[in-house]
């Protein structure tokens, strides 16, 4: 099926002056969310994290970003799944989401590190009960008979959930992207994409046009 003929960029897009662009990264992302969330964007918290197996090829999966700040982007996922096993091995990742209403994305690269024990637990807890089983199952991206062995692995993970609230599933992990590039491309109908480049090197960030 040819997609050439679809739309792209259409509508009235928001302005972005990069000369008015914040000294860092984290504090503009927050800002571009909230005009985001404000726009009615479904699921304005979802981003797409890339990793790469031993051999060097890629994978890619949309999760929800957990928060950002001074230190990062943070998610959080089980340590023992392909993404865990892969950052593991190679604890780097792309980190891109993209709002289509507002024509714009943002890329985030960097090494992830792990948040901790505390951090992890905390998470865990703060899901709803049927994220917490889903985490509570540690079989993520495992082959699977069917249906019915999900929803009677899940039924029990539920149960014990239920019998021990404190519960925390032994892999699941907070992972924190600490960025060391972060691109904001604003687009624009006729194509004339502005596009600001942060590069961190140590403490200090610089910024420029691409």
């Amino acid at each position: 099926m040819a997609c050439c003929g679809l739309p792209s960029l259409a509508g009235d897009l928001p302005a972005f002056d990069p000369d008015h662009a914040p000294a860092e990264p984290a504090t503009l992302f927050a800002r571009w969310l909230t005009d985001a969330i404000e726009a009615g964007v479904v699921e304005p918290h979802a981003m797409t994290l890339s990793t790469v197996d031993p051999g060097g090829l890629p994978s890619a999966r949309v999760l929800i970003l957990r928060d950002v700040d001074g230190t990062g982007w943070w998610f959080a996922s089980s340590s023992a799944g392909r993404k865990g096993k892969e950052l593991a091995n190679t604890p780097w990742a792309a980190l891109p989401c993209y709002w289509a209403a507002l024509g714009r994305q943002v890329r985030v690269r960097g090494p992830v590190h792990l948040a901790g024990g505390t951090a992890s637990a905390r998470d865990y807890r703060n899901r709803s009960p049927g994220a917490r089983a889903v985490g509570l199952l540690g079989r993520q991206s495992e082959p699977l008979s069917g249906s019915a062995e999900l929803a009677a692995e899940l039924e029990r993970a539920e149960d014990r959930i239920a019998r021990d609230p404190e519960l925390v599933a032994p892999d699941w992990t907070l992972y924190v992207v600490e960025a060391e590039e972060v691109e904001f491309w604003q687009g624009d109908p006729g194509r004339r994409h502005t596009r600001l480049s942060y590069t961190r090197a140590g403490s200090a960030w610089t910024r420029g046009l691409l």
